[in-house]
């Protein structure tokens, strides 16, 4: 847990107690650096699209880092979510990094098996909002510099230095990793006959309530302007190194 900050996990931002399980699930499936954290308070501002957040996240770090390494504590806090973060029209979503379902197959399969079960249910459609980057190397900068330096949001710019020395290989090992991510994806969704709704970060802060409106078409539920919540704002952070690093790498490639 970041201290002092309000990232949205808190319990006062919890919806009203659900005795039953949500009528709708949908998954934000993404890869770090997209923006998701920005997208997932947009769709949980609506009041209408449950709390898209990492709760499958148990990373020391996290917000549920308490069940790091304890997977009877994980299962408890998944089944716990679904009771206080489904929004009362009956939505509950999930943000998900391919790579934390890679870690649950590891280290709480059962756990995994029972997300699947609650996503995918045979009972229903299976509802994924897939959010893409069109930019591949900006996409790739911000995840390098953030590995580098550890600020991974803008609150954390106040308390230690965002900027740090460029690197090639930061950039170019980044891309490997954030492309395998995205092969993770188009494998599952391949093997389980899923189609996502795509997302482009740069359309959704180009037209924030289309977005909102196209998710909730996808979901098959409507957006009622008097559910909006409020909930912890979220910052972009300082983008002037990352345009450092652009030029840098841009100038670069004929070369490599």
């Amino acid at each position: 847990m970041l201290e002092g900050i309000e990232t949205g996990y808190e319990e006062k931002f919890d919806f009203p107690y659900r005795a039953r399980p949500p009528d709708r699930v949908y998954m934000l499936a993404t890869l770090p650096r997209t923006g998701s954290t920005y997208v997932s308070h947009l769709l949980w501002s609506s009041g209408c699209l449950g709390a898209p957040l990492e709760y499958l996240n148990f990373l020391p770090g996290s917000p549920y880092a308490i069940a790091h390494g304890q997977p009877d504590k994980q299962t408890a806090l998944w089944r716990s979510v679904l009771q206080r973060r489904t929004s009362p029209n009956g939505v509950f979503g999930v943000k998900c990094f391919s790579l934390q379902l890679r870690e649950l197959q590891r280290d709480n399969p059962s756990l995994l098996l029972e997300v699947f079960a609650t996503v995918f249910s045979k009972g229903r459609p299976a509802q994924v909002v897939r959010l893409k980057r069109r930019d591949s190397v900006a996409h790739a900068i911000s995840y390098a510099r953030a590995a580098l330096s550890g600020v991974w949001r803008k609150e954390q710019e106040m308390r230690a230095t965002s900027s740090v020395d460029y690197s090639d290989r930061a950039i170019d090992e980044a891309r490997a990793l954030l492309d395998q991510q995205e092969a993770d994806w188009d494998m599952l969704f391949e093997e389980i006959g899923v189609e996502p709704l795509t997302l482009w970060y740069e359309d959704v802060v180009a037209q924030p309530d289309a977005a909102v409106q196209e998710v909730a078409s996808h979901i098959g539920v409507d957006v009622d302007p008097a559910a909006t919540v409020a909930i912890p704002e979220v910052e972009r952070q300082s983008q002037d190194d990352s345009k450092r690093w652009a030029e840098r790498y841009s100038a670069s490639v004929p070369r490599r």
